[in-house]
């Protein structure tokens, strides 16, 4: 007589749960806008029942979105957390790497998680994503040593990290061109010359330019950039008349 086979579930904590739980969202949520996955999805993805699902959400598919999101932002936040040694651009080329690599692990799902485009998003989940850019704008600031950073140079590190998230949603849009790496590298530069053109009317800007491209390698993204920009001005010699 053969014996019927028996499944046995492990019992999960409430917290444990509850990550399993946003970790299947997340999931659906990296490749499909909010509004196009159900409860339902999300109950079948993590292998449970969709009454389980609104015991440990009773705010139903909003609650469980609002909890997704703050999970990727945590994780986005800790993109920009590098140690403080070595020329800034490699610290600047490091954070990318992880930025972008999460970008591209998240890939559609991206701009519906991280920048407001669906229509589940509330006040709420847009603090959420606010906080992400203030807080990698606060780790940017501690990698150029500014314990009091005034309106130019904050102004310039809030626009540096725009322009990384648009770059990122446009890779997306071009097919994920161009590659990463390049895509890495032109934002570093990006950062170079944003600095540099604050600096030339910014004095607390100035300092910090000073101070970081002295600590650069000759064969680094500074010295390079300055190579490839002094040709530029080769037929253009009246401008510094």
């Amino acid at each position: 007589m053969t014996g019927a086979v028996r499944t046995t579930y492990r019992r999960l904590g409430v917290a444990e749960r509850r990550a399993q739980l946003i970790s299947a969202a997340l999931g659906l949520f990296a490749h499909r806008a909010p509004e196009e996955v159900s409860l339902d999805d999300v109950a079948a993805a993590a292998e449970v029942s969709r009454p389980l699902v609104y015991r440990y959400f009773p705010g139903g598919k909003q609650q469980l979105y609002e909890a997704a999101l703050r999970s990727a932002a945590d994780d986005l936040e800790l993109c920009f957390a590098e140690p403080q040694s070595g020329p800034l651009t490699r610290r600047l080329g490091a954070a990318l790497d992880r930025y972008l690599g999460f970008v591209d692990e998240h890939d559609a799902g991206f701009s519906a998680l991280l920048q407001g485009g669906s229509v589940v998003g509330t006040s709420r989940t847009g603090a959420i994503v606010d906080g992400v850019r203030r807080a990698a704008a606060a780790q940017i600031l501690k990698h150029l040593s500014v314990p009091e950073p005034g309106p130019r140079l904050r102004m310039m590190v809030r626009t540096w990290i725009t322009a990384v998230e648009a770059a990122s949603l446009i890779r997306l849009d071009e097919e994920k061109q161009p590659p990463r790496d390049e895509l890495r590298d032109w934002l570093v530069d990006h950062f170079v010359a944003l600095l540099t053109a604050t600096a030339a009317s910014d004095a607390q800007a100035a300092e910090v330019a000073r101070a970081a491209f002295a600590a650069e390698p000759a064969d680094g993204p500074v010295g390079r950039l300055a190579r490839r920009t002094v040709p530029l001005f080769e037929d253009a010699g009246h401008l510094l008349s």
